[in-house]
Parts: C-alpha cells; structure tokens; sequence
C-alpha cells in the first residue's frame, strides 16, 4: 500500500469510528439544541434542517437556535422552512445536547449560553480548521459540505430521506460547492446530488429560488459594487467596497450582500478576491472582509484566522474595526508575506 493510500484508508477508519460516535450520541440523548455558525449560509441552514428533520423521525425533542439577529436572512435563503427557529434559549437548555452544525469554532457563536463549559457538545463540520471543541466531534474535511455528512449520518441512522431532507441537504450541497464549480466538488458529490433528486429535489425550483429571484436593490447594490472595484496588482488582490452610503442609496441592505464577492473573483488575474462591506451599528465590528482565493495556493483561512475570523482554504471572513485602507494594506502585507 502508497504512502497515500495508507493515509486514505487511516482516514477512514478514524471517520468511521468519528461517525458511530456521532450516531450513538443521537441515539441515546433525547433532547437537543441544533445550532450553527453566525451569519449562516446555505450549507449551514440546509444542514440545520435536515438534521432537525432526523431527529424528529427518531422521536427526539430537538430545537433549532439562531440569533434573531441573523433574521432576515440573506434573500436566497427565505424560502427555507425557518418559522420554527428559536431565537431565545429554551429553559431546559442545560438539559440538551448541543450539536453545531458547519462550525469550525465555538466562538463563531455570539451567545454565550452555547459556550458553557458545561455543555455536551457535538460537533459536526468539514472545515479544514475547525478546532474540535465538541465533546464529540465529527469533521470530514474531504466532505463537499457539512450537508454531505448530515447525508451520511441519515444513512448510518437509518433514517428515510425525505423529499423535505433532500431540499435541505441539496441547498447545503449546491451552495458550497458553487453550483458544482468548486474543488470540493468530486464524483461523490454528483453521486450524493443524484441521490438527492431521486429523494424528490425539484431542482429547477431550487435553482429558481437561490439564484433567480433577485430583488431590484440587489441589482443595484450589485451595480455599485461592481463600479468600485480595484486591482492591487502588486500583491495579486481584487476588491471591492459596499459602504453605508451604497446601502442607504440603493435602498439595499447587508443581507443582499450574497454572491457579490463572486463578480471579484472572476476578474482575471486575481490571486485573492474580497468585499469589505460596512456593518450597522449593532453588528459589534464595523466591517465584515469576505475572502476568496483563486490560484489555489493561497489559504485564505489563514489571513481569516490572524484577525479573528476562519473558514476554508479558498473562502473565509472575518469581521475588524480597521478602515478600509487599513484592511487592504493588511491583506496585501500578508499575501506579500505568502499568505
């Protein structure tokens, strides 16, 4: 056996073993908080969901927690089943198992009732930098998306896939993968995509609803990004910058900031594209930095990390107080650096 092939199959086995840990917790326990990463996206919400869904069909108490903060979500994400989050801890928190969902840090979480040291936790993630702080982690870092362990674990549960479940993963799927366009995306993920549909995912209607059902200010905000983006060619960066004067003007607001980093990226010749995006007053920091690399050598989670932030080697964040001019000279200091 290769060296590779060894470590594939040590892998696995620490996976496996990862995974019936995971399924035993879900068994035995009978009352959980489902919770997952600030400012949520499609994997996270999609994952949310279905895991919620399982639990039920195994005659578990389970309650989904999200900040009323993170309401609304981002347009692309409304069509999603969310009336029944909770925005408020349930009185027999202490009581339930928590499990995080798509989060590579607890402090990714704003509340702090999530932080007890009290807390059983179970962790569920494929960021490559999560930092396993469950009491049960389960992180699959070649998984495409959190949505493909949740997958994983429904079968290894025994748990029927609904047409409800399948929506949900397939939103976990198609938006961290990028329609199928990123890295992470292998012929397991189009085999998990066609077993998805077979489970009764109207994908035209998916479709529809994440990306063609833009509101006008979207358009706008789009527009305005668009005409302030800048090259630093020097250190191979290409950004952008939404302030509170585009929200106010075209009547956006932060939530309509999805996909927007996507239009920077594409801009040839770009090693690492960003969108430095103003914050209410309320958010805490008053920037968020969106990170994207292109080249496939930079890890973006790295520079995330170093200010707070985290995600994956091509896709990360964080949020700062620094100006914007500060954010830029801070990014390109580090991609000069070698990211």
């Amino acid at each position: 056996m290769s060296e590779s092939s060894a470590g594939v199959a040590e892998h696995e086995a620490d996976l496996a073993g990862d995974v019936d840990a995971v399924v035993r917790e879900l068994r035995s326990d009978e009352r959980f908080l489902l919770t997952t990463h600030e400012n949520p996206d499609g994997d996270a919400l999609g994952s949310l969901l279905a895991l919620d869904s399982i639990l039920a069909q195994l005659g578990k108490d389970s309650v989904m927690y999200l900040a009323a903060k993170e309401f609304p979500l981002p347009v692309e994400y409304r069509f999603l089943p969310m009336t029944e989050v909770f925005h408020d801890p349930p009185a027999d928190v202490v009581d339930r198992t928590l499990v995080f969902l798509d989060c590579g840090n607890i402090d990714r979480t704003p509340a702090g009732f999530l932080r007890s040291p009290d807390a059983h936790v179970v962790n569920i993630d494929h960021h490559h930098d999560n930092t396993r702080f469950g009491t049960v982690n389960l992180v699959d870092v070649r998984a495409s998306s959190t949505a493909e362990i949740v997958f994983s674990l429904a079968r290894a549960i025994g748990a029927r896939v609904t047409p409800e479940i399948a929506s949900a993963l397939y939103v976990g799927l198609v938006t961290d993968t990028g329609r199928f366009s990123y890295e992470n995306t292998g012929a397991g993920t189009h085999r998990l995509a066609a077993e998805l549909i077979e489970a009764g995912v109207d994908v035209n209607d998916t479709y529809r609803r994440l990306y063609e059902r833009v509101p006008l200010e979207k358009v706008r905000l789009v527009a305005r990004a668009l005409e302030k983006i800048e090259r630093r060619d020097g250190c191979g960066l290409a950004l952008t910058y939404i302030s509170k004067d585009d929200y106010a003007e075209t009547g956006a607001g932060e939530d309509l900031t999805e996909g927007i980093i996507d239009h920077v990226r594409a801009l040839e010749g770009t090693k690492v594209a960003a969108v430095v995006r103003d914050r209410n007053e309320s958010a805490g920091a008053a920037r968020k930095v969106s990170l994207r690399s292109t080249d496939g050598e930079t890890d973006v989670s790295a520079i995330a990390r170093r200010h707070g932030g985290g995600g994956h080697l091509r896709a990360a964040g964080f949020s700062t107080d620094l100006s914007y001019e500060e954010i830029v000279e801070a990014i390109c200091a580090e991609l000069d650096a070698g990211g």
